[in-house]
């Protein structure tokens, strides 16, 4: 059994020397450590062992295996890594290659027409005023004599962030904010 035994690891070693690739590797697991492998088999002869030398032949058994399996599993290792490396070595870029041009993206058309106004304004004597898109209520509605029962205050067609703050809905109230500064004459346009 023992001789059985050694010729089985040693015609396993020799298949895991002589693979190349993680499958021939795989293969050689399924051959010897599978369900219907070599060792499996001879694990099931164990019934034709003398009760005394069972302990004995199934500690070779497991012996074998562990050892089998320690060589497949070093073997794997430097394998994947050896494959690591030549996958490593065929994608090495070279940095002294012109880089690829990047390309770049155009301003919306909407955003170049509204410019153009801008200049246009800005050359006459006009000033481009902003404000804030987060609005008071007052500022929004109040200050432009909306009153408090119009259908432009009603839910579905103002956002509240909260009884007094909305998102504002026109850019009227960067109007009233002008106007409240009082520099006058006003010549102002707020996009």
């Amino acid at each position: 059994m023992e001789s059985k035994l050694k010729s089985i690891k040693d015609e396993a070693v020799r298949l895991i020397q002589a693979a190349d690739v993680p499958e021939k590797l795989n293969d050689v697991r399924v051959r010897y450590l599978g369900k219907k492998g070599e060792l499996t088999a001879v694990l099931k002869s164990m019934k034709d062992v003398p009760k005394e030398e069972r302990p004995k032949v199934g500690q070779l058994v497991n012996d074998t295996r562990a050892e089998i399996e320690a060589i497949l599993e070093e073997s794997k290792k430097k394998m994947e890594e050896r494959l690591r490396e030549e996958r490593l070595k065929a994608e090495v870029i070279d940095v002294t290659l012109p880089a690829k041009k990047q390309l770049v993206g155009h301003r919306h058309p909407n955003t170049i027409a509204l410019e153009e106004v801008e200049r246009i304004f800005v050359g006459m004597g006009y000033e481009v005023v902003e404000g804030p898109e987060v609005e008071y209520d007052e500022y929004n509605f109040e200050k432009l004599n909306i009153p408090a029962n119009h259908p432009a205050k009603d839910e579905q067609d103002t956002f509240y962030i909260n009884k007094e703050i909305v998102l504002r809905t026109q850019t009227s109230p960067v109007q009233a904010r002008v106007m409240e500064q009082g520099r006058l004459p006003i010549r102002m346009i707020a996009p």
